[in-house]
């Protein structure tokens, strides 16, 4: 896909692997709306349009959507499904709130997100939705469990999703990070993010080159990992 003037949605914008993407989509002259309840710090660009929104919530979604559209116009080329969040603890004293947290916005966010765009990517027959899952939604982790099972679930999702709709000319794009250096592991006990680790700037380069590919090829899933993490 030529890149340059197509509009791309990205979830979960703040900081780390949503903020990146922002910054490379923009370089290769994209118009992104940024989806998320904060907005990124001291981040401003003329063709970035932060849009408030919290995809627990499918009115948000829709009202975000339909911003969207407004400012940026009817075609939407690209979705990033990116907003997401992990809790640690064991099975039999893990907090149900939490469990339905972690569904609610990695699971269902995924779902209304995806859901919206689709009339009119379907409309042009060019689009390319990318949700982003987890070395946890290929392999159980413990003290993890919530976390596995709702990155499965999205793992499950985009499978069946990419078979649905690519003969609309729709790709949908997997990805599938181990440890990469964000905030996500501010939560998580036992784990510091370190350098060993891939950059944010890493999985959003990689979903630019998944964008730009020809037409009829495709990247399904893609699995990535540091080459030397730290022990």
């Amino acid at each position: 896909m030529d890149l340059s003037g197509k509009v791309a949605i990205i979830t979960g914008v703040s900081k780390g692997i949503g903020l990146a993407t922002v910054e490379a989509l923009l370089a290769k002259g994209m118009h992104v709306a940024g989806w998320g309840r904060t907005a990124p710090a001291d981040f401003q660009h003329p063709r970035f349009h932060f849009i408030k929104c919290d995809v627990r919530d499918e009115k948000s979604v829709q009202k975000a959507f339909a911003a969207t559209q407004k400012q940026l116009g009817e075609e939407v080329h690209v979705l990033v499904n990116n907003a997401g969040l992990g809790i640690s603890g064991a099975v039999d004293g893990f907090a149900a709130a939490d469990w339905h947290l972690m569904f609610d916005t990695n699971v269902h966010g995924t779902f209304y997100c995806t859901q919206a765009v689709l009339p009119a990517m379907k409309k042009q027959q060019l689009g390319h939705i990318f949700n982003i899952s987890s070395i946890a939604g290929t392999t159980g982790i413990e003290n993890m469990a919530g976390y596995c099972a709702s990155k499965f679930a999205v793992r499950g999702f985009s499978q069946s999703l990419f078979k649905e709709v690519r003969k609309d000319g729709i790709k949908v794009t997997c990805l599938y990070p181990g440890s990469t250096q964000t905030n996500f592991f501010d939560d998580i006990p036992g784990t510091d993010a370190n350098d060993s680790m891939m950059q944010p700037q890493d999985i959003a380069d990689t979903m630019v080159y998944a964008l730009e590919t020809p037409f009829n090829f495709h990247l399904v899933d893609i699995e990535m990992r540091p080459l030397q993490p730290k022990k």
